[in-house]
């Protein structure tokens, strides 16, 4: 009996310590949950390749785009209402107040772009949050940027009374192909409006440079597409084709992110079509991250066949890999070492650019957070 005894406790000590030594092996051969609307997934470890990732820039107040001026020569903005300059070489910051930017919540100085002839007519357009007569509004602002001086002039709004809200304020601003101006915008909580293609939330627009409507848009106003919830990328691909990254619901819903092919004219389906769940007459997602993962997809690039997107609560770089035959391939890169990342963006000198964003009330900011990251592309080589 007693030696029963004996041999039962001998297991049990032999099996717990099997268990303590293995058990991330053993958690994931029968715990693992697959996940939703994509086959292949790799998840890639290139910690170990942090010789190729520069910290360009520290002390950021909320990071949310780049801009590439010259060599070593950028600009940011931070969604507390400045347009930062920063000129490498002399390890120069200048901070440029944008008047009028109330920073709510998701609102504040977000997107930036330069006018497709910048170097002659020195434009520069700030997507910004301000207090309206009864809500706040988003807008499309333009301005002379002067490079001597690191001073704005000539301010003309271009778009107006775009809807905001302390959530879902979109804020994305890109020249296409075609050399309009493509706006992402939220929802701004009213999940409805994104319906109505009379209004400008929750939709991706489209105007000239100067403000104006293109004559080929689809309803005769702004809107591009519409049926979004909060799209917060926007990149073309080698054939031209325009795509967007987009957060899904939260709540009993949470996750779905999305990636998104962006037809003209198109209905995504917000608020009644999320993830596989698709109405008549509405687009499905090109890749979704099904209820068990949720990305809070930033930005987008793309660049030799694949896309590459930020992941704010995921807290990693996606590259999202076309197949001819097959679901895209999704890989993910840096997982949990930098933080909630907002934007990547391959600049002309040929290097990826990563702000991180965890002075913005939902991450956890270790010391000279947020901050500007300089990454080789062979980090991103499976």
């Amino acid at each position: 009996m007693k030696k029963a005894i004996y041999l039962l406790i001998g297991f049990i000590v032999i099996s717990s310590l099997i268990f303590i030594f293995f058990r991330e092996k053993l958690v994931a051969t029968f715990f693992f949950t697959p996940r939703k609307n994509f086959e292949n997934t790799k998840l890639i470890d290139h910690n170990k390749e942090i010789k190729d990732i520069e910290v360009l820039l520290t002390d950021l107040s909320i990071p949310w785009e780049i801009l590439y001026l010259a060599d070593d020569d950028y600009l940011i903005t931070e969604r507390s209402g400045n347009l930062v300059r920063y000129t490498k070489s002399n390890d120069a910051t200048v901070r440029i107040p944008i008047e009028g930017v109330k920073q709510s919540g998701e609102g504040g100085l977000l997107g930036a772009a330069l006018h497709p002839n910048f170097s002659s007519n020195h434009y520069i357009y700030l997507y910004v949050t301000s207090k309206g007569e009864d809500t706040d509004i988003n807008r499309v602002e333009r301005h002379i940027f002067d490079l001597e001086t690191n001073t704005l002039s000539e301010k003309r709004v271009i778009l107006d009374s775009i809807p905001g809200a302390i959530y879902h304020d979109g804020g994305r601003i890109t020249f296409g192909p075609d050399g309009n101006l493509y706006i992402t915008t939220g929802d701004a909580t009213y999940e409805d409006t994104a319906q109505d293609k009379d209004s400008l939330s929750g939709k991706i627009l489209r105007i000239k440079d100067d403000g104006s409507i293109p004559a080929d848009n689809p309803f005769g106003n702004e809107v591009y597409s519409y049926g979004h919830r909060n799209p917060q990328g926007l990149a073309w691909d080698s054939k031209g084709q325009l795509f967007s990254s987009e957060h899904g619901p939260s709540g009993a819903q949470t996750g779905h992110d999305e990636v998104n092919m962006i037809e003209k004219g198109g209905n995504y389906g917000w608020p009644d079509s999320v993830g596989d769940t698709v109405l008549p007459n509405t687009i499905a997602p090109y890749i979704h991250s099904g209820s068990d993962d949720t990305w809070a997809a930033g930005g987008l690039d793309y660049t030799n066949g694949s896309f590459f997107f930020a992941g704010l609560r995921a807290e990693r770089i996606y590259k999202l890999t076309p197949q001819a035959d097959t679901m895209p391939e999704l890989t993910e890169f840096l997982g949990g070492t930098y933080g909630r990342l907002r934007t990547i963006k391959l600049l002309p000198d040929g290097y990826f650019y990563i702000l991180t964003s965890n002075t913005d009330g939902r991450g956890n900011p270790k010391a000279e957070d947020d901050q500007v990251l300089k990454v080789h592309p062979r980090v991103f080589e499976d």
